[in-house]
């Protein structure tokens, strides 16, 4: 297969882009390296350094003739959007209907990194797809649109791009300023022995889903007839336990810091991806304190 990963050289479109040349298929990665990094690009795939939002996308796109975009790129901070909301919807909204442009005009199938927690808001248990949605940030908001916009391009082309409302994905390579980036925080402070803090009280709850299987997930969509799946596991963990596993994985004794709550954050996130076990296939295997280990391990391999 022939695909064009934007964001590849980012925490999950790093791993997609792993993923995708293991198995032999031809990848070319669209990456600004704003945030994402060179190193992270793996051997066999090709580099294009482009911003989404760049008119030349379409000529990529015609180049390459792709079967399938994963479209990862994407300001992820939910701080930034609230910051910056104006920003915030010119790369995730502007930037996703320029990459559903060139699709269309090659016939590319886009398969788009959305979330779960930043759409549906506070919730009183896993919600899922059909749950109201009701973003408390401008990022929600923005992906929230992306996902309109890959609808509406099925709706009027006959496209089949498929969205996946990822919770918060963790894992080697995770940026610490990005949704999820909590534990890469954490993990990064304990190696260096200083205090973690913790917004609010700490009960606030995310599910928390690891990278190599949402990595699964994506690659379960590509050829998908469209639709909209949650990936996550379902179990809502407080921000004061993920620290707790954190600290004991790390081998640390280290007590948090707390500090005031932070705006546009949601008080409970968790999402039920029972609808992906039933079309996709998908499932999560990896349990958070493996996925901690392993995400540790690779903190420790890159002191080294």
């Amino acid at each position: 297969m022939r695909a064009i990963v934007t964001g590849g050289a980012g925490f999950i479109g790093s791993h997609v882009a792993d993923a995708l040349v293991a198995r032999g298929d031809e990848v070319v990665i669209v990456d600004d390296l704003w945030t994402g990094k060179r190193k992270n690009v793996p051997r066999g795939a090709r580099l294009v350094r482009q911003d989404i939002r760049d008119a030349a996308l379409i000529d990529l796109f015609a180049e390459v003739e792709p079967e399938v975009c994963f479209h990862l790129a994407a300001q992820a901070s939910v701080t930034v959007s609230v910051d910056r909301p104006d920003h915030d919807a010119d790369v995730n909204v502007g930037g996703t209907i320029r990459v559903l442009q060139a699709a269309r005009a090659t016939g590319a199938q886009v398969v788009f990194s959305s979330t779960g927690g930043a759409i549906y808001g506070d919730c009183d248990g896993p919600m899922p797809e059909s749950s109201p949605r009701l973003p408390m940030s401008p990022y929600g908001t923005s992906k929230l649109a992306g996902e309109e916009y890959l609808a509406l391009y099925n709706r009027l082309y006959g496209a089949d791009h498929v969205a996946l409302r990822y919770a918060n994905v963790y894992g080697p390579r995770q940026d610490p300023h990005g949704e999820a980036g909590v534990i890469a925080i954490f993990f990064g402070l304990l190696r260096q022995g200083k205090p973690c803090r913790i917004f609010g009280d700490g009960q606030q709850t995310r599910d928390y889903v690891f990278v190599g299987d949402a990595v699964r997930a994506a690659l379960a969509a590509a050829g998908r007839s469209g639709g909209v799946y949650n990936i996550g596991t379902a179990i809502e963990t407080t921000v004061v336990s993920l620290y707790e596993l954190c600290r004991r994985v790390a081998g640390s004794q280290a007590k948090p810091e707390f500090a005031p709550a932070r705006l546009g954050e949601a008080q409970r996130s968790a999402i039920d991806p029972a609808l992906a076990a039933v079309e996709l296939g998908w499932r999560p295997e990896t349990s958070l304190e493996d996925g901690l280990r392993t995400t540790w391990a690779s903190f420790t391999d890159a002191a080294d």
